[in-house]
């Protein structure tokens, strides 16, 4: 059968496509209310998305061998595991910017729908910059180990809230628009009528829109929060690209693994939302897979010039990626962080005294 320029058949890409766009399609469809999600339903959505990439995967076995199917399972699990400390970065701009729950799934359906184009823009060139040599196979590997040696050196600094009014993202907007400082339902954006009829509100009378005259455009405090966001995931894609791309070079792989990862990333914010608090061992997890994952890459790039034949195969590296997965999961559970809370109770009694 013929293949695309992307390696495979023209039915697997129909199939991928087909999925994709369905799995979109049923999640606006389902979650088109403003309303929390609880953990219950996010649990179970968490599972179908889990279900219909297992689907792909399966598809991928059938018609293109068991190779193929590990190397699209291993690169979703590792998109899936490096996306969680991504969302750990979401809770704290929406906390900053005080998005109620209801907004929350919004914002997150928006912010993925960019993720996905800009994963493939990252995927495509990606791919594209290993054609030019080991050379860059060896710059992604400096790039994924200087991330986990930034993690690492983080340590305990994730509960400093960062001032989001200093992001770039935050800066362009305010650029671009005047904004109403007020959440306004669900809206990204108001028109000039809307915002007339706002002030004209006892409750704002004392509201600054921050800009002289009038504008067609007025963003709110939605726009900003995603506009943050997607930088955010941005800057996060150029360490979770080239990570994913050491799994296989193959663009329809890569870019499928990171897109059925992605799909189910707004369900499962609400799950780590939940149990943020247990999961005190998953950011130790990702360190070790960025590391591994470095350690790959410079194998792959090394082989080229020294010929040593060492190499991680596409099912170790499977095993490896769930494996620690599992262990990060389990230990939070066996080995609970107390120093935290015993923390935050010695800062409140100081505080009352």
């Amino acid at each position: 059968m013929e293949s695309t320029h992307l390696g495979f058949p023209i039915e697997t890409v129909i199939v991928f496509v087909v999925l994709s766009l369905g799995a979109i399609f049923i999640d606006l469809f389902m979650h088109r209310k403003d309303q929390p999600i609880s953990l219950k339903s996010a649990a179970a959505w968490s599972i179908f998305w889990v279900l219909v990439s297992l689907a792909f995967g399966g598809f991928l076995y059938v018609h293109h061998g068991a190779e193929m199917a590990s190397l699209f399972i291993t690169g979703y699990a590792l998109e899936k595991v490096l996306s969680v400390d991504n969302l750990f970065v979401m809770m704290a701009i929406f906390s900053w910017f005080s998005v109620p729950d209801r907004y929350r799934h919004r914002v997150l359906y928006w912010g993925i729908i960019g993720a996905i184009v800009f994963r493939g823009v990252f995927v495509a060139i990606g791919t594209g910059l290993l054609m030019l040599g080991p050379w860059v196979e060896l710059l992604f590997a400096a790039i994924v180990g200087w991330t986990a040696v930034m993690m690492l050196k983080s340590g305990g600094d994730d509960d400093e809230i960062e001032d989001y009014s200093q992001h770039l993202a935050y800066r362009l907007v305010k650029r671009f628009f005047p904004i109403w400082p007020k959440l306004k339902g669900h809206d990204f954006v108001l028109n000039q009528k809307e915002v007339d009829a706002e002030l004209a509100k006892p409750e704002n009378a004392d509201v600054q829109i921050g800009r002289g005259g009038k504008a067609a455009i007025y963003a709110t405090p939605l726009l900003l929060c995603l506009a943050v966001i997607e930088l955010s995931d941005v800057m996060f894609a150029f360490d979770s690209v080239p990570a994913v791309i050491a799994v296989s070079r193959e663009p329809l792989i890569v870019y499928s693994a990171m897109m059925f990862a992605i799909l189910g990333l707004r369900t499962l914010y609400f799950v780590l939302e939940a149990l943020k608090q247990y999961l005190v061992h998953l950011e130790k997890a990702v360190i070790v897979l960025l590391f591994f994952i470095a350690a790959k890459l410079a194998l792959n790039a090394t082989d080229h010039f020294f010929h040593h034949g060492l190499a991680i195969s596409a099912s170790t590296s499977l095993f490896v990626v769930i494996g620690v997965l599992a262990v990060g999961i389990i230990a939070s559970f066996i080995f609970p962080e107390k120093d935290g809370e015993e923390e935050a109770e010695h800062k409140n009694s100081d505080g009352q005294s």
